[in-house]
């Protein structure tokens, strides 16, 4: 390319950088939006995948939001300890947000004359409970809105006709209840069945304590109600529900192993997108508070230049530490301080990184900091016109073909510029399996686009976003993200 074509186009970068290119090939693949509305009926119009307010700004959902939450079922005997073993995995859940939900909030209320003779009530009987209402409200929170949870009084035997317990959406949902396994609708709502199987002496014993304590009954009345309802609806009810639990925890909140396991394998299960379970070469670095908070101060269009680099550059510095995971290693033995031998791992020593022109060039310090000395080449593809055309200026190690190379490109949108800098990699000699890209966030149309194109290649990001809008901008998104960082927006 001449001297004066690459000024041209290095110029030219300084503008907006989409991190797709918008080819018209794409655009005949998507559906024109339609005119908009003036009247303030269309104005206020509100669809399935967000909300358009009268201002005119859209309203969709997160990631989070977008994807269902996982709900566990926690079932058992009376005082087995389910309550105790759904605060331990609230407890060690501390950076997702979990909401606990009580079958014993949906007890129906007793009318006057039941409430009367509530010694000869089985509370313990399925017909006891307000299922319908129960699946109403969990459907409610599996599509993300909250809702407004009854209060049930158990010395009044009835529920606060006037108060409510909101629960707003969350990541997990726990439902526990004696008899959450019962009804088949309430176990297909459940990703797991957890039983807390504990020994019905000490259940007998918890219950005695509970109920004189907390509920102000005397002992000879809870005796008497366990022998009458309490034992018989759990061998007839409860027990029988036992062979629906994915996992049975002998001894209840006792038991910090099986409770661990469970932990580590909702954590599982959390951090896995929907496309990581269909592209395994698709990593997102887990989630925790301080990484959704970080995201929300960059995508917030009115964060000052300076705090969106520096958040910029913290997330950045994870999806780095997090690609260079993937990297190859040998085992390396050395002498510490001490005189002992300690048996480690050597860093991969044939790497480079390569930034994609302008916005890939904000990811270059991290990695930096990350790989003392490390070479990084640069990749510029520019669209010319509305015919698809490209010009490509690259300057690049000259011995990369013998290197794996860290992509760099903050934003994967549509996938296009991203596949013309892998060709032009791979082109170079550079092995597909070498190339680990690395990103912010991603569309899922970018993802399907690598991922079914490059099969070997390694994708690591931050978030997966909802979508692409109809001029292909990542959405909810961060804008133009080179502008932002380099402070040339305004």
């Amino acid at each position: 390319m001449p001297d004066k074509a690459v000024d041209d186009v290095m110029e030219a970068a300084v503008g907006a950088h989409f991190s797709g290119l918008r080819l018209e090939a794409l655009r005949l693949s998507t559906s024109a939006p339609s005119s908009p509305s003036s009247s303030p009926a269309a104005a206020a119009h509100t669809h399935s995948n967000g909300a358009v307010y009268a201002n005119g700004t859209t309203e969709l959902p997160s990631p989070a939001a977008a994807r269902q939450p996982f709900v566990i079922g926690v079932s058992g005997g009376t005082a087995s300890g389910k309550t105790t073993v759904c605060d331990m995995i609230i407890q060690q859940l501390h950076d997702h947000r979990v909401v606990l939900v009580n079958q014993d909030s949906f007890y129906r209320g007793l009318t006057a004359e039941e409430s009367a003779h509530a010694q000869d009530y089985n509370f313990d009987h399925p017909d006891a409970f307000d299922t319908e209402q129960l699946l109403e409200c969990m459907g409610q929170l599996k599509c993300a809105q909250p809702v407004n949870v009854p209060i049930y009084d158990f010395k009044k035997h009835r529920r606060c006709s006037e108060s409510f317990r909101k629960v707003n959406a969350s990541d997990v949902i726990i439902l526990e209840g004696i008899l959450v396994f019962h009804d088949q609708r309430v176990r297909n709502l459940m990703d797991m069945k957890i039983f807390v199987d504990t020994d019905a002496d000490i259940r007998l014993a918890r219950r005695i304590r509970r109920d004189t304590v907390e509920r102000g009954r005397d002992i000879s009345s809870v005796l008497d109600q366990y022998g009458r309802f309490v034992k018989p609806a759990f061998d007839d009810f409860v027990l029988p529900s036992k062979k629906y639990a994915d996992v049975i925890i002998p001894r209840g909140g006792d038991n910090h192993v099986a409770v661990d396991l469970i932990v580590q394998h909702i954590r599982t299960k959390l951090g896995q997108h929907d496309l990581c379970k269909i592209y395994p070469n698709v990593h997102v670095v887990q989630s925790t508070f301080q990484i959704r908070g970080m995201h929300t101060l960059i995508r917030d269009r009115d964060i000052t230049t300076p705090d969106f680099v520096f958040y910029s550059d913290r997330l950045i510095r994870l999806v780095v530490e997090h690609g260079l995971g993937h990297l190859p290693f040998t085992e390396k033995q050395v002498i510490t301080p001490t005189g002992s031998v300690y048996m480690g791992v050597d860093f991969c020593k044939k790497l480079c990184g390569v930034s994609i022109v302008r916005s890939g060039e904000s990811m270059e310090n991290a990695l930096r900091a990350c790989c003392k000395g490390i070479k990084i080449g640069k990749i510029l593809i520019h669209r010319v016109g509305d015919n698809g055309q490209q010009l490509v200026y690259h300057k690049l190690p000259m011995d990369i073909a013998e290197r794996h190379v860290l992509l760099l490109d903050p934003v994967l949108g549509t996938g296009n510029s991203v596949a013309q800098a892998i060709d032009l990699l791979i082109r170079k000699g550079v092995p597909e399996d070498r190339i680990i890209f690395l990103n912010l966030i991603s569309a899922p149309e970018g993802i399907q686009c690598i991922c079914k194109r490059f099969p070997s290649l390694k994708i690591v990001t931050s978030e997966i976003d909802y979508g692409l809008n109809e001029e292909f901008r990542v959405i909810p998104g961060l804008g133009e993200y080179g502008d932002r960082y380099f402070g040339t927006d305004n």
